[in-house]
């Protein structure tokens, strides 16, 4: 299991699992949650969209993984129309976290998220060669 420090605490959850040795990397939900645990109520897709790559970025790191070594990512957002209409922002905050790298990926619109705050969280799956 791994759990990065500078990351809210994972209770309940990894925030990711290296299973082997180090060679497959799930990540467990990320959300545009701070260190504190917290999810600002007043950011908007992209920018919770943004924190949340960040997050997903530093699980990888921490596993020992880069985001070249993404298979699969999927997203989940509150609001598909929104992400569509968002998807230039979206676009730029992706290649700014993990350049031109672009995994498997699925998209989900979902009634809610655990944090009652988060407009979108995402998973991912990592082969470290």
């Amino acid at each position: 299991m791994v759990n990065p420090p500078e990351l809210a605490p994972a209770i309940g959850f990894s925030h990711a699992v290296a299973a082997g040795p180090g060679r497959t990397v799930y990540l467990g939900g990320q959300a545009g949650i701070h260190p504190d645990g917290t999810v600002d109520p007043k950011a908007t897709l992209v920018e919770q969209f943004d924190l949340a790559l960040a997050n997903m970025v530093t699980t990888l790191t921490a596993a020992g993984a880069a985001p070249e070594h993404l298979v699969t990512v999927t997203v989940f957002a509150t609001d598909a129309e929104q992400y569509r209409e968002s998807l230039k922002e979206l676009g730029a905050v992706w290649r700014r976290h993990l350049g031109k790298h672009y995994p498997a990926m699925a998209f989900f619109e979902v009634k809610g998220l655990f944090d009652p705050a988060a407009l979108v969280e995402l998973t991912g799956v990592a082969v470290v060669p």
